[in-house]
């Protein structure tokens, strides 16, 4: 075997296909995610005392707003319910303990009631994987935090191929600070340059560790935008190619 000793994973578009849930809430003649996340808001607020709908939209857009710019810029995801707190601020608005957490909640388990799909043939491949190297998850927890992304991987089977998980909200910086990767070294206890990244975005996925001295394998199964411009050490399109490429790169 050459250098590589660890595997770090993206979650989002990676190992679970982002936004193939939507479909499913559709079918269920649910709302959107987008149109949810704000309906939730507004109901419990105008339960307390009526507000216009297009208020808490326009107040949970700028909300948004703030979180990507922090988020891009400063490499922090605040929290849900930092979030949450952010737009109620902005409506010069309160919600009670409990009604407020239960928004909260709310918003972080949607994606575990009804959940995204896993990426096809992601088990085997992990599994054997998982006999050769140590695996970590790196991932920004945008909305959904650690604890219920674990619980998103544990329902589709992938989480027991892993020994370590680096979560934005946990670590308290998103990709590609240095520090995600720093604790999935740490919690797999190999150097940084001994690990190799896989995941679907340039900037993050594949910029961000190769500045760190790992290699990065840009991943287009769902997401393939980047792939005329990126810096990757290896392009792959499915699971099933994934082995044959990290074994080039570690010959």
């Amino acid at each position: 075997m050459g250098d590589i000793k660890a595997i770090t994973f993206d979650l989002w578009d990676t190992l679970v296909i982002d936004d193939s849930d939507e479909a499913k809430r559709a079918e269920q003649g649910l709302r959107s995610k987008f149109d949810e996340r704000r309906h939730l808001l507004w109901e419990a607020l105008n339960l307390a005392e009526p507000i216009d709908l297009e208020a808490v939209r326009l107040a949970y857009n700028v909300g948004d707003a703030a979180f990507n710019k922090v988020w891009k810029e400063q490499h922090i995801t605040w929290p849900i319910a930092e979030r949450l707190r952010l737009i109620l601020n902005e409506l010069g608005r309160e919600l009670p303990g409990e009604t407020f957490n239960a928004v909260v909640r709310a918003h972080e388990e949607m994606e575990v009631d009804i959940p995204p799909d896993a990426m096809p043939n992601a088990v085997p491949v992990l599994e054997r994987l998982a006999r050769r190297y140590k695996l970590c998850i790196v991932s920004d927890a945008i909305v959904s935090p650690g604890g219920c992304l674990r619980r998103l991987l544990e329902n589709h089977g992938l989480a027991k191929f892993f020994s370590g998980f680096a979560f934005s909200d946990e670590v308290g910086h998103s990709k590609p600070h240095r520090s995600m990767f720093e604790s999935a070294a740490e919690q797999l206890g190999v150097e940084i340059g001994e690990m190799l990244h896989v995941g679907d975005r340039d900037h993050n996925d594949v910029k961000g560790p190769q500045q760190l001295g790992m290699k990065a394998i840009l991943f287009t199964a769902s997401r393939d935008v980047d792939k005329t411009n990126t810096s990757a050490d290896a392009i792959c399109e499915s699971f099933d190619k994934l082995e044959a490429a990290i074994e080039r790169l570690n010959a």
